[in-house]
């Protein structure tokens, strides 16, 4: 929690010294709609991790089964560990810089930009100097569709909420819930021995989560979003 502290802090000092605003300028205020934005984020995209995990399961061999050592109060932790995990990462690349940025540069410039930091934050945090190019542009892409979605979020709904709730959606899923992540096994567990999907199933689970997912999420911002 000291780190997300620290980055709020940093973040109202940065947008008084260049913008002269104060830190509520970027949607901090909780109210009914930006709740709403919250929800809607985080169920959307808990279904969609859900779809791209199982889906990844079936055509890799695998089931989830509940896991019974798993208690009430270890999903509790893990919730709030992943819900600190994405508000830190949603100050810091869909806060100030990024609310600075759309000022001077325009929506579009200025998402791409924070899609690109992204993923390069990803080959840091994911420990992926020195595993080969292929793996570090695939989790360029990965993470960095990932970052579009939520500063698009950030750029339509002039808040922190959407974003937060799309990035917590789809890490709480894969981390709390079906053990795909760094705190180990979860709610539920892999069972039985993963084979390697064929090559269309690996391509469309990819396209899933740089194309598809983002695409959604873009589609009904604009949408909803058109006259903001």
């Amino acid at each position: 929690m000291l780190g997300v502290i620290v980055v709020f802090i940093l973040s109202w000092l940065f947008l008084w010294f260049f913008s002269k605003e104060q830190v509520t300028a970027l949607g901090i205020i909780p109210t009914g709609r930006r709740l709403k934005e919250f929800s809607i984020g985080l169920i959307l995209m808990a279904i969609l991790c859900t779809i791209n995990l199982v889906g990844q399961s079936y055509f890799s061999g695998f089931t989830y089964v509940h896991n019974p050592d798993y208690g009430i109060w270890d999903g509790l932790n893990g919730a709030w560990w992943t819900f600190k995990a994405a508000l830190f990462e949603e100050l810091i690349f869909r806060g100030a810089i990024l609310y600075i940025l759309i000022k001077k540069i325009g929506v579009i410039r200025a998402c791409i930009i924070g899609a690109i930091a992204f993923g390069i934050y990803h080959w840091f945090s994911y420990g992926m100097f020195g595993q080969g190019i292929i793996p570090m542009i695939y989790i360029f892409l990965l993470t960095g569709a990932g970052g579009w979605m939520f500063a698009y979020a950030f750029a339509k709904t002039k808040s922190l909420y959407a974003p937060l709730g799309l990035h917590f959606g789809w890490i709480v899923i894969s981390i709390v819930f079906l053990s795909a992540g760094p705190l180990g096994d979860s709610l539920f567990v892999p069972d039985g021995e993963a084979v390697e999907m064929g090559g269309w199933a690996q391509l469309f689970f990819f396209l899933f989560q740089t194309v598809i997912t983002p695409g959604i999420v873009t589609w009904y911002l604009v949408k909803r979003y058109s006259a903001a």
